[in-house]
């Protein structure tokens, strides 16, 4: 805390364990938890909580306000949870009227250059490589990858466990537990590698797998495939929580894959 080449305004909360490099400017009303380490040239600005444990790379900037003519100053925040790492130069925006705060949950690795815009929500273990960048008002759910240079969508939805592959342009909802890829996105099977390191049997996986086949190979529109699911599959959290997304999407998700001929 006593860095002379950093410049904390009186009015930051900070713990006393904190390490802010040379150069770092912090602004009034962030509040920083313990542990948390700050590289230099990092500018955390008014409305930043920031949990502990954090690893701030040079270059950050956090909780500028929101890129969004609409945003008339209100007084919003980004919450930024326990054990988060955010690399070189990434840009996190808090929110406007509409969310009234920019959430990063725990345990989350933000790579270099990713830009999270205002009103994002973001859930706990999620991994954005280099370059990717979300726009306003996305809601991601817990342990999703985005692979690098993957752009979403304002007000689209990823559900649980679900990977996206690098270069993608996520424009719908991507539904919880899958693999999306190729141009325009599509299902492309299960995340079953994610999900099998993260503990789940090979009996729960065929469980989803058979649920994204009724969904994405018969030939059913969303639906028909929804009702079939709950008919005839045993009502299990994972099935559920597919029936909900799907129900709750406002943009639609993203279509099954089809060669072309």
């Amino acid at each position: 805390m006593n860095q002379p080449l950093a410049y904390v305004h009186p009015g930051a909360k900070i713990a006393k364990n904190v390490v802010i490099e040379p150069f770092t400017t912090i602004h009034n009303n962030v509040k920083i938890g313990e542990g948390t380490w700050i590289g230099s040239n990092v500018t955390i600005m008014e409305g930043a909580r920031i949990g502990k444990n954090c690893n701030i790379f040079p270059g950050s900037v956090i909780s500028a306000v929101p890129q969004d003519l609409k945003y008339n100053d209100e007084e919003t925040t980004v919450e930024i949870g326990d054990n988060v790492t955010i690399r070189e130069c990434v840009t996190i925006n808090r929110g406007t009227a509409d969310r009234m705060k920019t959430v990063i949950g725990d345990n989350c690795l933000i790579m270099a250059y990713c830009h999270v815009a205002h009103d994002c929500i973001i859930g706990n273990n999620c991994i954005f490589s280099n370059n990717s960048t979300l726009a306003g008002h996305i809601t991601i759910g817990d342990y999703v990858v985005l692979a690098g240079m993957t752009a979403v969508h304002q007000f689209v939805s990823i559900g649980n466990h679900a990977f996206v592959t690098g270069g993608s342009l996520v424009r719908k909802d991507v539904p919880p537990y899958v693999k999306a890829a190729r141009e325009p996105l599509s299902y492309v099977g299960i995340n079953s590698v994610g999900l099998r390191r993260r503990g789940y049997t090979t009996e729960k996986i065929r469980e989803i797998q058979n649920i994204y086949r009724i969904l994405y190979q018969k030939n059913y529109n969303n639906t028909q495939a929804s009702e079939i699911i709950e008919a005839e599959m045993e009502a299990t959290p994972e099935r559920d929580e597919v029936l909900q997304f799907i129900k709750n999407s406002h943009r639609g998700i993203m279509k099954g894959y089809f060669k072309s001929n």
